[in-house]
């Protein structure tokens, strides 16, 4: 059950946060909307009532290091550094150099404009790594948001979360928290949070 202080400090990130700066400037009019919204390349701004979901189920703490899969317009990478504050960082992963580059951009731009930068942590968008999910490379994680729909729960992935840490991905249509106990396979604990539309998860 998620608490009234996570709720809270997800509500903060959300007013802290606009979404427009990430969104085309034909979009920006229809920020307001709880829509998913176009941002080129056939991948969308998420709804941000899915996003709000999806982020008390991650429930990132200050100082965790988390990776944004799917980062897409970075909106949610931004949330995340607020969330995870100073002590924390921020690993955004995008397949396209295009999204990588505006969403980069976006995101410093946006960052520049807090009162006291130094509240959020250290943030960036990578280009995705050929043929792999993540990054495994800069892995263990605290917390995984995948923001793109997978097939079945990749290994992959959990493999790239530290003991005790959490992930929330789509798999098969049905949001999914998974909490890696220990090493072991069968260390997981999965449950299960309603079914959601997403852009599909690709490695290529």
């Amino acid at each position: 059950m998620t608490s009234d202080a996570t709720n809270d400090r997800i509500a903060e990130a959300f007013a802290q946060v606009p979404r427009e700066p990430f969104l085309s400037i034909a979009e920006r009019q229809n920020a307001s909307d709880n829509v998913p919204l176009p941002i080129g390349h056939g991948q969308t701004n998420s709804q941000p009532s899915t996003v709000a979901d999806m982020l008390r189920l991650l429930d990132p703490r200050p100082g965790d290091v988390v990776l944004d899969l799917g980062s897409g317009s970075g909106w949610t990478s931004l949330l995340l550094a607020v969330l995870v504050g100073p002590t924390g960082r921020v690993l955004g992963v995008e397949r396209h150099p295009e999204l990588v580059e505006s969403s980069q951009a976006a995101l410093e731009s946006v960052a520049a404009e807090f009162a006291d930068g130094e509240t959020l942590a250290e943030a960036a968008i990578h280009e995705a790594v050929p043929g792999a999910l993540g990054l495994p490379a800069e892995a263990p994680f605290d917390r995984i948001l995948v923001s793109a729909g997978a097939e079945s729960l990749p290994d992959e992935l959990v493999d790239q979360l530290a003991v005790g840490a959490t992930m929330v991905i789509p798999a098969a249509g049905e949001m999914l928290r998974v909490v890696r106990g220990g090493d072991s396979a069968d260390a997981l604990t999965i449950t299960r949070h309603g079914w959601y539309r997403f852009v599909p998860l690709i490695s290529e």
